[in-house]
């Protein structure tokens, strides 16, 4: 089967998204949301939550329950103490891009 075969039937692979390329999940350890996390250094952490995930965080629960807007929120402490955590214990690299 020629690959536009295998297009038009749908039997092709989903191609991977590069987005989420060395990106490892990582779970709160105060709420148990999971989030996609890649550290590029000490200072540098890319963090992709999903809708579920911001929906299961306390700390967005919390600001939101405040007034806060979920968009507008910069970070939760409480994920950024697990990351911390899973670097230092190994669980998660830093790697640089």
């Amino acid at each position: 089967m020629s690959d536009g075969q295998h297009l038009a039937t749908g039997d092709a692979p989903a191609p991977a998204d590069e987005r989420e390329a060395g990106l490892r999940p990582v779970e709160c350890e105060r709420c148990g949301a999971s989030a996609l996390v890649a550290k590029f250094s000490q200072q540098h952490t890319s963090v992709q939550w999903s809708l579920e995930s911001v929906r299961e965080c306390a700390e967005f629960s919390a600001r939101v329950v405040a007034g806060g807007q979920t968009a507008l929120i910069r970070t939760c402490a409480s994920m950024r103490a697990s990351i911390d955590r899973a670097v230092l214990d190994g669980r998660l690299d830093v790697s640089p891009p």
